[in-house]
């Protein structure tokens, strides 16, 4: 019975651990690792095919993307998460896979002119579909049995539609435990979504502490800074660009907007348009729809129930195509335009940050997390300048920040989620903040609640019935030549090779699980891989 933390741990992004359990062998969450990598992360213990199921707290690409890199290295067991997670997934994980293709395809444009080998992506739309088809979507609140021994229930995290923190029951002979992982905690009083629901027993908590060394300050008037930002903008005859998340954030934008307008609010500028330029978050906003009952706010509720979309409104305009994305920067009226990514770092936002950033009289608003290391962190700290697309751009635009909106508890918050636990956890587990932050907050629950907390590195691992650290490395920082594997030619190879090697662990995987069949399909099945293996035994 055990617990091996893989990634998020003294980084925020990347969340992955492994447990043994049961009899099983099974992680909670697979993320992609977003922005400045800082720490090396320990490779998962066996082989992806190996693996038995997983536990998926959300959609956001920092808990889910790496589920297609799982797929293509052999996994084929179930994926566990909530119905709205399941839906949002089915977008995300398919527009991650595009960027990734897109990417590639450009790169290799530019790659063969110079005689450079293929760049190969870390997945491809195939591997996705293939996660994708492996998701099963559960309700909130009910007890879920993956296997003998191990239970587990979603509990709404207030963070995004769909997430969860995850209750684990984990049963050996006489022993249990009871795990709470946090996902990522929301705050409170956002709009559209519910509030987080607070769980109060546990043996062991693994939490999260994005924001686990500051405070969102008061709550703002978040309507009427945004009117004032599109007031001033629009006089100055700009367009207000506005990198955003297109799951959660975007709709959250829009809500903002549409009270905006129904209470007139900007002036002198008639029915100014809004432009959402990013087809996930036109995709997203319609799973948003379809899921109201079970994850919008009293507030949403009614206005519902009234007959009104809470999250559309007159000159609402979507951008499917690459047509449509590039016509609004030749459009001269002044407008909001609402792109992906949220951090600037893949998607359409690059084009209208290239349009716009130079230009004195627009505004960029950002109103979410930016990870060191993006290019929306650079700009938001006081960048002179930006490069994109091969090109030095100016930054000039007023660069405005829309305090207190986040998706994520602040300190305050993270601590009213931790105190909600009646009875003392045995262990604390800190991850998913920055470096310092993870001791930090730590820290501050030794201090403020008692608890026996731990920020632990990538490779840590935990025994849960001794409720004893097993393994304690420290972070390996990532070097130059480490940052990815070396060079990129290595980092392609050594990408295809590890493809090629899950494909051959998984075939072992599929011969144990033939053990005891018939005779004839055995001898069948073992001439088809000599076969296989003549024609590659070079």
């Amino acid at each position: 019975m055990k617990l091996t933390f893989l990634g998020a741990a003294h980084e925020v992004t990347g969340s992955c651990y492994y447990l043994e359990a049961a009899g099983k062998r099974f992680l909670v969450d697979c993320g992609m690792e977003q922005g400045k990598n800082i720490y090396e992360n320990k490779p998962l213990p066996i082989p992806a095919s190996e693996l038995d199921f997983v536990l998926l707290t959300h959609a956001h690409i920092d808990h889910s993307g790496n589920l297609p890199v799982l797929y293509s290295r052999g996994f084929r067991g179930p994926i566990y998460t909530t119905e709205a997670t399941a839906d949002l997934c089915d977008i995300m994980l398919r527009d991650s896979a595009h960027i990734q293709e897109f990417e590639a395809e450009w790169r290799n444009r530019k790659g063969k002119r110079a005689g450079k080998e293929a760049y190969v992506p870390p997945y491809t739309m195939k591997d996705a579909i293939g996660a994708i088809d492996l998701l099963v979507g559960k309700p909130y609140n009910e007890i879920l049995c993956p296997a003998e021994g191990i239970k587990i229930r979603f509990i709404d995290a207030g963070h995004l539609l769909g997430s969860a923190s995850i209750e684990m029951w984990l049963t050996e002979g006489e022993t249990t435990r009871k795990l709470v992982f946090s996902g990522d905690i929301g705050n409170l009083n956002q709009p559209l979504i519910r509030d987080p629901q607070y769980i109060h027993e546990a043996d062991y908590v693994i939490m999260e502490s994005t924001y686990g060394d500051r405070s969102h300050g008061p709550v703002p008037d978040y309507v009427s800074s945004l009117a004032d930002v599109i007031q001033k903008t629009f006089d100055r005859g700009g367009n207000l660009v506005i990198p955003s998340f297109a799951v959660g954030r975007t709709q959250e934008m829009l809500y903002f907007i549409r009270q905006i307008k129904e209470n007139q609010m900007v002036r002198g500028h008639g029915d100014f348009p809004v432009y959402v330029d990013s087809p996930l978050a036109i995709e997203a906003t319609t799973v948003f729809q379809r899921h109201p009952a079970e994850c919008y706010d009293e507030e949403a509720g009614r206005l519902i129930k009234q007959g009104i979309n809470p999250i559309a409104f007159s000159n609402l305009k979507t951008s499917i195509t690459a047509a449509d994305s590039k016509a609004i920067n030749f459009d001269e009226t002044p407008k909001v335009i609402i792109s992906a990514s949220g951090m600037c770092d893949a998607g359409r936002v690059k084009h209208h940050l290239k349009h716009n950033l130079w230009r004195p009289e627009c505004t960029v608003l950002f109103v979410g997390y930016q990870a060191v290391g993006t290019p929306g962190r650079a700009i938001v700290d006081g960048a002179e300048s930006i490069r994109l697309f091969g090109e030095e751009i100016a930054i000039r635009a007023h660069i405005q920040v829309l305090p207190g909106i986040s998706g994520h508890a602040d300190n305050e918050g993270l601590m009213r989620w931790a105190s909600a636990f009646t009875v003392k956890p045995a262990k604390v587990f800190v991850c998913h903040g920055e470096d310092a932050v993870t001791e930090i907050f730590a820290e501050r629950l030794r201090k403020e609640l008692g608890y026996d907390s731990y920020a632990p590195f990538s490779g840590t691992v935990f025994d849960l019935a001794s409720g004893q650290i097993v393994e304690a490395p420290a972070g390996v920082p990532v070097s130059k030549e480490s940052g990815g594997c070396g060079k990129a030619s290595h980092r392609r190879a050594a990408a295809v090779y590890e493809r090629l090697l899950g494909a051959g662990q998984r075939l072992l995987t599929v011969i144990r699980r033939n053990e005891g069949g018939a005779n004839k399909d055995l001898a069948k099945f073992t001439d088809q891989i000599n076969a296989l293996c003549d024609k590659w035994d070079r």
